[in-house]
């Protein structure tokens, strides 16, 4: 199986001889709040009749809550470090720049 990725740079460290760099999954997450996640799952498990009496209360209750915006997706963090020619043979990718990585058991 393999899959090719897009990761973003994010940290680049230069020691003469090799160059390490810290990359994260360029992948767009949409922030969702905790309080919604806690009402979908609340409705997911009622019943039509126990959801029409319950979730007026549950909103109620959440409403004095404060609103935590959480990631819905966990990003892959890697980190490589390689000699400053094979550095320089993929373009020298600079901080923000994206690079195309593909996994696959061998």
């Amino acid at each position: 199986m393999s899959a090719t990725n897009e990761f973003k740079v994010t940290q680049m460290a230069d020691n003469g001889r090799t160059i390490q760099l810290t990359m994260v999954e360029n992948v767009s997450t949409e922030p969702i709040s905790q309080k919604q996640m806690i009402i979908d799952n609340v409705a997911k498990k009622l019943d039509a009749d126990t959801k029409e009496h319950v979730m007026p209360l549950l909103e109620a209750i959440l409403q004095a809550q404060p609103t935590v915006n959480i990631k819905t997706y966990q990003q892959t963090q890697i980190t490589v470090a390689m000699p400053k020619s094979r550095y320089e043979s993929i373009d020298r990718p600079q901080v923000g720049d994206l690079i195309g990585i593909d996994f696959r058991k061998i």
